[in-house]
């Protein structure tokens, strides 16, 4: 089900911009203290690198960000970008949400904006970096429809390698759940993700502690703490009146730490190679479901990337990416008591074969108990996706993709559809 925290029409994206804008403008003239922004932390250095858009470092040079507010040393507090995707294709499945059951997927034949996202961020003061992210969106029935996607706080100077996480945010579970849709590598979600975390993939209230371990290599452990009930917790809490697996949603409150959402994760990184890079991680999600006060559901994931840049690299061409995961979900209900079980998993590999342009593969497949009503969600499903992707900056790109869904409860599809990306502003780099 598509539908967002908060929904307007008409012209309140336009507003909204303008209303940020002049806030901003006015925070530049009465602030005159300096922000006394970190230059970074141990956890964002040794994970971070300008890949933007999964171009390769240094393919393009970039440009200066766009700086809202400076404190009066110069250093910058507040920085905007602002990230557009359309798309514009066709299915010959005519129920396209059935078929793409991402909320950034494209969403119907014709023209869909998947995602425009006005991005906030900046150092608070000398503890603590800040990000806000207002995301609009266009329904299957061409309605706008703007959310506060992300709105957090993440210290920089805690010791013994130590980080805090507190507000709303995307889950550390896995690799992609906490990627936005211009990081990915495909037009759309792999089915994993939707069927497991639902349409907006797993995010919520809540706060994140992360440690650093002191080996001679990426090591980190974390531990997410969030609130197990609203509209992206599928898996969990979900909204009163929904159904999963065919059971009715109940309304629940949080009566003592059992009705919370435990995410821990543990991911490495190695050099294999002067030329190739391996990272791997382990995460799980145990909370309450909405089925009732003994439901309860589990899931377990293993995530994997491998790349390979040539030693003879120009601007970081060539390279060979190749990135995999599968989740497992238990999810046990109440009144009346049963135990479903389930998983899904995808394999994508990325070849930039030339300066500014990459070609793509990927499998997913999702399968296991349905329940008694046919669920796009919940049918057994394997989709293969090629793609080719021309970056003609660090700041856009076109890709074309094809996309063939071979389904057990519905008609096969196949699909085709053509995205463009803009960017407004440098945006932040990604975790790497």
């Amino acid at each position: 089900m598509r539908t967002s925290a908060i929904e307007k029409r008409g012209p309140l994206p336009l507003i909204f911009v303008g209303t940020t804008v002049a806030a901003a403008a006015c925070f530049a003239v009465f602030g005159a203290s300096d922000s006394g922004q970190n230059e970074g932390n141990a956890h964002e250095s040794a994970t971070d690198t300008v890949d933007a858009q999964g171009v390769p470092d240094s393919a393009i040079e970039p440009r200066a960000d766009v700086t809202l507010a400076t404190g009066a040393s110069g250093r910058n507090y507040l920085k905007l970008s602002l990230t557009g995707l359309t798309s514009a294709g066709s299915s010959s499945e005519a129920n396209v949400p059935a078929l793409q059951l991402g909320s950034h997927d494209p969403s119907r034949r014709g023209f869909t904006i998947q995602n425009a996202e006005l991005v906030l961020t900046g150092a608070v003061d000398p503890y603590f970096t800040a990000l806000a992210s207002v995301v609009f969106v266009e329904s299957p029935e061409g309605e706008s429809e703007i959310e506060l996607e992300e709105l957090y706080a993440t210290t920089t100077s805690l010791p013994y390698n130590l980080q805090v996480k507190a507000g709303h945010f995307y889950t550390e579970f896995g690799r992609l759940n906490a990627q936005h849709p211009h990081y990915w590598d495909f037009v759309d979600a792999p089915l994993s993700h939707s069927r497991m975390f639902g349409p907006d993939n797993l995010r919520s209230t809540g706060a994140r502690v992360s440690w650093l371990m002191p080996t001679s290599f990426f090591s980190e452990l974390s531990l997410a703490v969030q609130n197990a009930f609203g509209e992206t917790l599928t898996s969990f809490g979900s909204v009163a009146g929904e159904s999963v697996f065919g059971r009715p949603i109940v309304d629940r409150s949080v009566d003592d730490l059992g009705d919370m959402l435990y995410v821990p994760r543990y991911a490495f990184a190695l050099d294999l190679t002067d030329n190739q890079t391996l990272l791997a991680g382990a995460s799980a999600a145990l909370g309450p479901n909405g089925t009732g006060p003994d439901g309860r559901t589990s899931l377990y994931g293993l995530d994997l990337f491998w790349k390979w840049k040539s030693p003879r690299a120009q601007q970081g061409f060539p390279f060979v990416k190749v990135q995999a995961e599968g989740i497992e979900r238990r999810y046990r209900t109440d009144r009346p008591r049963s135990m479903f079980e389930d998983g899904a998993a995808y394999g994508q590999v990325v070849w930039g074969f030339r300066r500014g342009w990459t070609a793509g593969a990927r499998l997913d497949r999702m399968a296991g108990d349905a329940g008694p009503v046919p669920d796009p969600f919940l049918e057994e499903r394997t989709r293969s996706s090629v793609n080719v992707t021309w970056f003609p900056t660090e700041y856009s790109k076109l890709r074309l993709q094809y996309n063939h869904d071979a389904r057990s409860l519905f008609e096969d599809a196949n699909s085709v559809w053509l995205q463009l990306e803009i960017i407004l502003g440098a945006h932040a780099a990604h975790k790497f």
